[in-house]
């Protein structure tokens, strides 16, 4: 009965080179990567954060739930990671890809909504009549919660954390800045918001989407075929 011979050396290696650039991609380049694919790269990573982050802003400035609420974000997270696809990255750079993405698209709508109230919000007093996180009580998140109602004594459906403090009681008045057509709801006013502030958080999960996705399509290019793919016949051959 014969032995099973080990696989060879050069089998191993070749099996080896396959999963890495099944996993990573292949990157069949040598020093650095053509100026066309570093732009296209580029421009991929910077289009799939910036459409993730415009259609929040756009679903809370247009009041579409759909798109406010992220899953406009998630669908395009979902997009740019079947474009990988497409272009045969590797498997490992798309999950991360996808991960980021969604990461983005569920933190894009808590900062669209600070953007549109910071852009056409208005300031408004407001009583409060209950505070729940006070010593003896539950608080949420270590978060101070304010119940308020309007000047008209209506109650509003959210509670407010910012600026409600420690020392914040019932019968006290604080800062809510409300949407001047509705579409997001009120919050209190924060010292030393700007513009751009909401946006500021996003940064870092932009960043960090658009680097992984450059270093995807960078790592796509191929030069070669694949042990994969069928030969070709020459013309001259015989049957």
């Amino acid at each position: 009965m014969r032995r099973r011979r080990p696989p060879r050396p050069m089998q191993e290696r070749h099996l080896m080179a396959h999963l890495r650039s099944t996993v990573w991609g292949p990157a069949e380049f040598v020093g650095l990567p053509p100026w066309w694919l570093a732009a296209e790269a580029l421009l991929a990573g910077c289009m799939g954060a910036g459409v993730i982050i415009g259609v929040a802003v756009a679903g809370a400035w247009y009041g579409i739930p759909g798109l406010a609420n992220g899953e406009g974000g998630l669908a395009c997270a979902a997009a740019l990671a079947l474009y990988l696809c497409v272009v045969r990255a590797g498997r490992a750079l798309i999950a991360i890809v996808a991960l980021l993405g969604a990461c983005l698209a569920l933190q894009a709508p808590h900062a669209a909504a600070g953007l549109v109230l910071a852009e056409r919000g208005r300031v408004e007093s407001a009583v409060v009549t209950s505070v729940e996180g006070r010593p003896g009580a539950v608080s949420s998140r270590g978060r101070y919660l304010c119940s308020v109602a309007d000047r008209e004594g209506v109650p509003l459906q959210v509670r407010i954390w910012r600026g409600c403090r420690q020392t914040t009681k019932p019968g006290d008045a604080i800062a809510v800045v409300y949407d001047s057509k509705g579409h997001v709801p009120p919050r209190g006013v924060e010292d030393g918001a700007t513009l751009s502030g909401p946006l500021h958080d996003l940064g870092g999960w932009a960043a960090a989407l658009v680097v992984v996705c450059v270093i995807a399509v960078v790592r796509s290019y191929r030069i070669s075929h694949t042990a994969s793919d069928p030969p070709v016949p020459s013309p001259t051959a015989g049957p």
